[in-house]
């Protein structure tokens, strides 16, 4: 993983240094998956014209909108051709002015506000250690406290350590420039006075949307990706198909770490939240609905909503999956790491 910086096609990113970002951020996409192709025209029939693969920051021109595919028919204009949005994570690079201190016992939820930042790790045998994989754009953690990180060439700031709920027994760090404290709005609760009885979140597998209702009225709606029908396990394990049936909301964790953990081959024992991932830590406002682990939950690696991505999740825009976390039961407590209680209830069904 390079650590100094990046150049690709003209732009710069350094993961530490804010001087050395000098171009016009405001659209900037991340490739969030192996490799994507450029296409000389915006349509999967044209020809290559190059490849862009994971993690490399591509800057955005233009936009189009064509025919196909109906369900997300935008293609990004970049330099070479054109990249269909859906396997993109557009980003910013917006440092942060870092907290001077915290107190003992104190945590704060903070998103990730740079393309990606690489955690580090201190162990007294080998030292300060970078991890894999970055902490993404957009995605939420729990920071517990201002403490000194890595001796860097090109970043002598103060770094955040990170609270992971998946590896508490463990600590890491990063920049504290790089994350941003969520303000408080972001926590707070949304028509808390309707009875339990009057919410319910229906979500149609076939068309790929969600419904919110209060009263038997929708007060929400938008387009999903579910999980992607099949069972690569072979019986084995559970079925990347997200389940049809009734349900509740079992728990509301704000910042969750799935797949496997950062420092080992544990497992959260919850459904994987991407097709081609394996460890994701600060998956944004996850509301499970299943003992197994299927959730609501943000999404900072694709924009390919109106179509199964998932293993099995209900992947959402994150701000519209901090919309559910706000508005479904139980009421979830600023500061608590996980909700749990009698949740609204969910329908699922083609």
């Amino acid at each position: 993983m390079k650590l100094s910086g990046l150049t690709l096609g003209g732009l710069a990113f350094s993961p530490f240094l804010p001087g050395l970002t000098d171009f016009d951020d405001s659209f900037v996409v991340r490739i969030a998956t192996a490799q994507m192709p450029v296409r000389k025209e915006p349509t999967d029939e044209s020809r290559i014209e190059m490849t862009w693969y994971r993690d490399e920051l591509v800057h955005v021109y233009g936009e189009v909108t064509v025919d196909e595919p109906k369900h997300n028919p935008v293609w990004y204009r970049v330099w070479g051709g054109y990249l269909h949005r859906g396997r993109l994570h557009r980003v910013k690079t917006i440092y942060q002015t870092p907290l001077s201190s915290m107190s003992e016992g104190v945590k704060y939820l903070a998103d990730v506000s740079v393309p990606f930042t690489t955690p580090y790790r201190f162990s007294k045998t080998y030292g300060w250690q970078p991890m894999a994989p970055p902490l993404y754009y957009g995605s939420v953690h729990w920071v517990d406290a201002v403490e000194e990180g890595p001796e860097m060439a090109d970043y002598k700031g103060p770094w955040y350590r990170i609270f992971d709920e998946l590896d508490s027994n463990v600590s890491y760090h990063v920049p504290a420039i790089h994350l941003r404290i969520l303000p408080p709005e972001l926590m707070d609760l949304i028509s808390p006075e309707v009875p339990y009885e009057e919410k319910l979140i229906e979500v149609n597998l076939s068309s790929q949307r969600l419904f919110a209702y209060e009263y038997g009225s929708v007060v929400f709606e938008t387009n999903i990706s579910s999980g992607v029908p099949g069972d690569p396990t072979g019986g084995e394990g559970i079925p990347t198909t997200t389940p049809a049936g009734k349900f509740t909301i079992v728990d509301k964790v704000p910042a969750k770490h799935m797949g496997f953990s950062f420092f080992g081959s544990q497992t959260t024992g919850n459904i994987l939240a991407d097709v081609d991932n394996y460890v994701l830590p600060g998956v944004p406002w996850t509301s499970f609905f299943t003992p197994q682990g299927h959730a609501f939950h943000g999404t900072y690696w694709h924009e390919n909503f109106g179509a199964p991505m998932s293993h099995g999740c209900i992947n959402m825009r994150t701000e519209e999956a901090n919309w559910l976390f706000r508005w479904a039961k139980p009421n979830h407590t600023p500061d608590a790491v996980a909700t749990r209680g009698l949740g609204t209830k969910v329908e699922v069904h083609y």
